[in-house]
């Protein structure tokens, strides 16, 4: 991949991922389904839509057609509003909405072409942001936009980042050239940054408006402020529970109050996502009203928006006023409206992508072709071992259209890691990325076995003790003092009429008999909010749920991993579900969802306090990394439940 292929290589994986979705609805077509009424809405019960089968969006068109009576086959046009389980709710004509009398239908879905015209656009226009922003090599420093000190801690934006790495001058040649072109002068609690005929006034040098930050986040926050690299993307590392979203609002704040010619466009791929850091905003109390906007699409029900977000929204239903807003918050997909309203490309100074692991390529280039070509600055903020992109083609993954910009970044020589040259700035060049190592959610044995498979053992126990040891002495423990379990069980997998998802009836129970003797414990009671039961198909998800209703526990959210990711729990329970054993050459088939790293890493380091992990190990230890927790579970002596397979019996012994 490079500049000169870039359009076309992307062009053709957007075509293939369109061309499976088109093929993929087809195959969910339904025949004779009776459609219930909700109002004014139509009702249709789509089993497996929750897991993305059919993969079903609001906006999205449906046809429905009435069975042959005569010679005519009547078609009417419905569009989907909202989707709650497994019911999707139509919007119809008023007059067939009347008339429907329950009679049989026939349904194809429409693929909506909408989010891959934004990407296909993006695309297109990618070719001027040029080989600094997508395919960056060297690196060219500009003169800061703000500085920012802190005497406390000896570093200064630009002086003490330099003088950091003082001792490494022959081996960061960029240092060496920003020596001469950088001069600072500070006069009490001025600092004035002179680079050519640039002139920086900062008066808040020692204020940060959130006092608990740790070094690694006010490090990030001074570095987005600077925007030394400019345009070459900046890379925010956050690992589970590192506090990203704490310091993207930080950084937020600090452009917003340091810059006052500053525009600043935040987007992430989920509403979920983006709607926290609205709220986050909001909850600061530091923006004036009229600051900050947040951008929905159309259709968004506004039932599924909380009520602190929705004001900034209504602000936000004028895309050609909203993009004046000096804080702009949206959807990746969303921010393709600024194209229909002719935004001058370059309008926004800053493009910050939380959750940038999620996005494909092309999808983050919606909002970062937005930026300003001379001085915009792209910030880049998630985790390259969390869940990435979802997409459908075997073939466009094939050729990395599920690999994201965060990602293929990462791996590019400019951001790799580098003890040698970075080793007193956590390996990484701190010009370019922070990676935040300080983990506030998990208890050590938690927190072990994740930091060693993904994160080169870096991560640091900061986390509440009193909440992360508030369940060492649980009577069910294997091994007392030690949170996790790991439960072995050869259950069966099964499925349930036409419905692909998977479900494990055996992995149910057990799952809870776990959540009642927790939340049922009379000496030690864990609250229902502060449990979470995490299971890979939504047909295992909604058995548990039946199961905890049945006895009075339905407040505990059951979900799959997707679901969870940005989440954290007292106590995760996860039901693996896969258990067909026997022997094929491709593992995949009896592992499915479960045989992906990132989807692991996800369910393992939502836990604070107690992870209990229940599945069959003759099943799992053909995966890599469920073969690393059960060793590590056996040699902790957390495991219990069924016989163990014979490569992991010696270690019992």
């Amino acid at each position: 991949l490079n500049l000169a292929n870039y359009k076309a290589n992307f062009s053709t994986l957007l075509w293939l991922e369109e061309i499976e979705a088109e093929m993929d609805l087809k195959c969910f077509s339904m025949s004779g389904v009776t459609l219930k009424k909700n109002g004014n809405l139509l009702v249709l019960e789509v089993p497996g839509v929750e897991e993305g089968r059919p993969r079903l969006v609001p906006g999205d068109k449906v046809i429905l057609k009435s069975q042959v009576y005569s010679e005519h086959i009547i078609e009417y046009i419905a569009f989907i509003t909202e989707i709650c389980n497994e019911d999707v709710a139509l919007k119809v004509n008023a007059d067939f909405e009347q008339s429907y009398n329950l009679e049989p239908m026939d349904v194809e879905f429409v693929h909506c072409r909408i989010p891959s015209r934004r990407c296909h656009l993006a695309i297109e226009q990618a070719s001027y942001l040029g080989e600094k922003v997508l395919f960056p090599e060297r690196l060219v420093l500009k003169s800061p936009q703000a500085l920012k000190t802190q005497n406390t801690t000896g570093y200064c934006v630009v002086g003490g980042g330099l003088e950091q790495f003082s001792q490494q001058e022959n081996k960061v040649s960029i240092l060496q050239i920003f020596f001469k072109i950088l001069t600072s002068v500070q006069v009490g609690m001025f600092v004035f940054i002179v680079v050519g005929e640039t002139v920086t006034l900062n008066e808040r040098a020692d204020e940060f408006f959130n006092p608990s930050l740790n070094m690694q986040q006010k490090l990030a926050v001074k570095r987005i402020l600077s925007g030394e690299c400019r345009p070459t993307p900046y890379l925010l590392f956050g690992p589970p529970g590192t506090g990203k979203t704490v310091t993207v609002i930080e950084a937020v704040l600090q452009i917003h109050h340091t810059l006052p010619d500053s525009r600043i466009l935040v987007c992430a791929p989920s509403n979920a996502a983006t709607d926290l850091i609205c709220l986050r905003l909001h909850q600061s109390n530091l923006l004036k009203p009229g600051a900050m906007v947040r951008v929905n699409a159309a259709l968004r029900s506004p039932e599924h928006i909380d009520d602190m977000v929705k004001p900034y929204c209504k602000d936000g239903d004028d895309t050609e006023k909203a993009f004046w807003s000096r804080i702009v918050i949206t959807t990746c997909n969303s921010a393709g409206l600024f194209y229909q309203t002719y935004t001058r490309v370059g309008h926004f100074t800053h493009v910050i992508l939380d959750e940038a692991g999620q996005a494909s390529e092309p999808e983050s280039l919606i909002p970062v072709g937005l930026i300003s070509e001379a001085d915009g600055q792209i910030i880049l903020v998630g985790d390259p071992k969390q869940l990435g992109p979802s997409v459908k083609s075997k073939l466009a993954v094939t050729f990395g259209l599920n690999m994201s910009l965060l990602e293929r970044l990462t791996s590019r020589e400019l951001y790799m890691r580098d003890e040698d040259a970075f080793g007193a700035c956590g390996a990484y060049n701190p010009l370019l990325i922070t990676k935040l190592t300080k983990n506030y959610r998990s208890h050590s044995a938690l927190l072990a076995l994740p930091s060693k498979l993904f994160y080169h053992e870096e991560l640091e126990v900061c986390a509440d003790t009193s909440v992360i040891t508030s369940l060492l002495n649980w009577g069910k423990l294997p091994r007392k003092g030690f949170p996790l379990i790991f439960h072995g069980i050869r259950g069966s997998e099964t499925r349930e009429g036409c419905n692909p998802s998977w479900f494990n009836p055996t992995e149910a129970v057990q799952v809870m008999q776990y959540c009642c003797h927790l939340a049922k414990n009379e000496n030690a009671a864990v609250s229902v909010t502060d449990i979470g039961v995490i299971a890979p198909y939504r047909k295992q998800v909604e058995k548990i749920k039946f199961l905890l209703r049945s006895i009075d526990l339905a407040d505990i959210k059951v979900g799959t991993v997707e679901e969870f990711q940005g989440q954290e729990y007292m106590v995760i329970i996860l039901s693996t579900v896969r258990s067909q054993e026997g022997v094929i050459d491709d593992d995949k088939c009896y592992l499915g969802f479960l045989r992906n790293p990132k989807r692991f890493n996800v369910a393992i380091t939502r836990a604070k306090a107690l992870l209990i992990v229940v599945g069959n190990p003759h099943v799992l230890v053909k995966d890599p990394c469920f073969c690393a927790l059960l060793e590590y579970s056996v040699i902790n002596r957390a495991y219990v439940g069924c016989d163990l397979p014979l490569e992991l019996e010696q270690l019992q012994k």
